[in-house]
C-alpha cells in the first residue's frame, strides 16, 4: 500500500503542464493530480497552447473562441478555479509542425513553440508571485520539452502515465526527444511499473508512484438496481464495461470465451469501434451489446455482472498502462480475470491473470466457483488504497530524493 501523508510537501508553488486542457469534458490523471497538491500548495493549471491548424479548423468551437479571445488580449486567460488553484488560458499561439519530417527543422520550430508558451507561462508565473517553482509535466513531450530551460524551476518531474511512442503522432519525433526529456528531468514518476522501468533506462530517478481513482460511486453499487437491460439476460454473466477499441482488446479472445460456453452470457458495455461493429462477435448469441451509457450508471452494471473481464490485446500500446478499470471492478468487489502484463502485476493478488485465451476460460469457471463475501471484502479493500491522495503522497516522495 502507498503512502498516504499528501502533507510531505506544501506551502510550494507549482506550474502543471500537460496533454488535457482543464475545460476537457474527459478525466484526467493530470486534472487530478493538480487538484490534490492544491490542497496544500499554490498551484497554476496550464492549458495546451492553441495551435494554428486548429484555430482555423475549429474556429466555431467555444473552446477556441475562447482561446483566440485570450490571444487577442479581449479576455484574460488567467482564471482562479478555487482557493490557491489558478487554470491558465495561454495567450500565445503555437505553430502546428508535427507534420514535418526534417528532425532537425522540427526541433528548431519546436523550440520557438516552447518559447512562445513558456512566456505565456511566465506572465502567470509573475502575476501570481510564484517563487521556487515545482514543475510537473504530464506527458508533454514536444510543446513542454524546453520548459525546464526557460521556466528554470527549482525542480522538473516528468509524468509518465502512458507509452506515448506506441502512437503514431508522437513516434516520429517522439523517439528522438522523449528519452532527452527524461534524461534532463530532475525526477520522473509513473503511474505503472513498466513506465517507471522504462523511464529508469535513461534517469535513475524514477519513481512508480501508482494510481488514484474516484472510486465513491463504485463502492456504493450495492445500493444499485439491477439494469432493466440485464433483467432478461441470464447468469452467470461475464462482463466488461469501457470503449470497445481493436486497438486494445481482444475480439478473438471474447469470441472464445462466448464459444466455449454457451451458458455464459457475455456482457459487453461500452462504444464500438469499426472493427467490433463489424466482427463475427455480434452473430453470436450469448454475446450481448449494450451500447454506451453515462459513468454513473456503470457501477450497477458491474454489479450485476458474475465475473468481469479486461481482455486487452498485449501491445507497446497497453502493456505499460495502469488499468483503472480494475479498480473500479475490485471496488464493488467482483472477481476479475484479466490479461497478464507488467502493468497488471499489482493486482496479482487480487485477480485472475490470463496469458491466453484458453486461460481466460479456466479462470473464469474458477472466479464463478471461488468466489465469496471474504474476497470481496479483500478486493473493495485493496482497491480503496489507490486514492490520488496516496499516489500525490508519492510523487512528493519522489519530488524529496532530488
Amino acid at each position: 500500500m502507498l503512502a498516504s501523508n499528501n502533507s510531505l510537501i506544501s506551502g510550494r508553488d507549482i506550474v502543471v503542464v500537460g496533454q488535457q486542457p482543464w475545460d476537457t469534458e474527459i478525466g484526467s490523471n493530470c486534472k487530478n493530480i493538480a487538484a490534490e497538491m492544491s490542497k496544500h500548495n499554490r498551484v497554476l493549471y496550464v492549458n495546451s497552447p492553441l495551435d494554428r491548424i486548429t484555430k482555423y479548423q475549429k474556429k466555431s468551437d467555444p473552446k477556441v473562441q475562447r482561446r483566440i479571445r485570450v490571444i487577442n488580449g479581449e479576455e484574460d486567460g488567467l482564471v482562479l478555479l478555487q482557493e490557491n488553484f489558478w487554470n491558465l488560458y495561454p495567450d500565445n499561439l503555437i505553430e502546428s509542425i508535427n507534420w514535418i519530417k526534417s528532425q532537425y527543422i522540427f526541433e528548431i520550430l519546436n523550440k520557438l513553440n516552447n518559447r512562445s508558451f513558456a512566456l505565456s507561462i511566465l506572465k502567470a508565473i509573475r502575476k501570481l508571485g510564484f517563487r521556487d517553482v515545482i514543475l510537473f509535466n504530464d506527458n508533454d513531450i514536444f510543446r513542454s520539452f524546453y520548459l525546464k530551460e526557460y521556466l528554470k524551476p527549482a525542480v522538473s518531474v516528468y509524468y509518465s502515465r502512458d507509452y506515448m511512442l506506441a502512437v503514431d503522432y508522437w513516434k516520429r519525433h517522439g523517439e528522438k526527444l522523449e528519452y532527452k526529456l527524461i534524461m534532463k528531468s530532475d525526477v520522473c514518476t509513473a503511474n505503472s511499473t513498466y513506465l517507471a522501468n522504462y523511464c529508469a533506462r535513461y534517469n535513475p530517478k524514477s519513481f512508480y508512484v501508482g494510481q488514484g481513482c474516484e472510486l465513491e460511486m463504485f463502492t456504493k453499487a450495492g445500493e444499485t438496481n439491477k439494469p432493466i437491460d440485464l433483467q432478461t439476460i441470464p447468469n452467470p454473466i461475464i462482463g466488461y464495461v469501457g470503449a470497445l477499441q481493436s486497438l486494445r482488446l481482444s475480439i478473438e479472445t471474447i469470441e472464445h470465451i462466448a464459444k466455449s460456453h454457451p451458458d455464459w452470457s457475455v456482457v459487453l458495455v461500452g462504444p464500438e469501434d469499426d472493427e467490433f461493429k463489424k466482427s463475427n462477435l455480434h452473430s453470436i448469441e450469448n454475446i450481448f451489446f449494450l451500447g454506451s451509457r453515462e459513468p454513473s450508471q456503470l457501477p450497477a452494471y458491474i454489479n450485476a455482472f458474475d465475473v468481469c473481464i479486461n481482455p486487452q490485446i498485449v501491445s507497446q500500446v497497453t502493456i505499460g498502462n495502469y488499468p483503472r478499470k480494475i479498480d473500479e471492478y475490485l471496488a464493488v468487489g467482483k472477481p476479475v480475470v484479466a490479461t497478464d502484463t507488467e502493468a497488471m502485476q499489482i493486482f496479482n493478488k487480487h485477480t485472475y491473470l490470463a496469458a491466453t485465451k484458453e486461460d481466460y476460460i479456466a479462470l473464469i469457471e474458477k472466479a464463478l466457483i471461488e468466489d465469496n463475501p471474504e474476497l470481496q471484502k479483500e478486493r473493495r479493500l485493496f482497491a480503496s488504497s489507490h486514492t490520488w491522495e496516496n499516489s500525490v503522497a508519492e510523487i512528493y516522495k519522489a519530488i524529496l530524493s532530488k
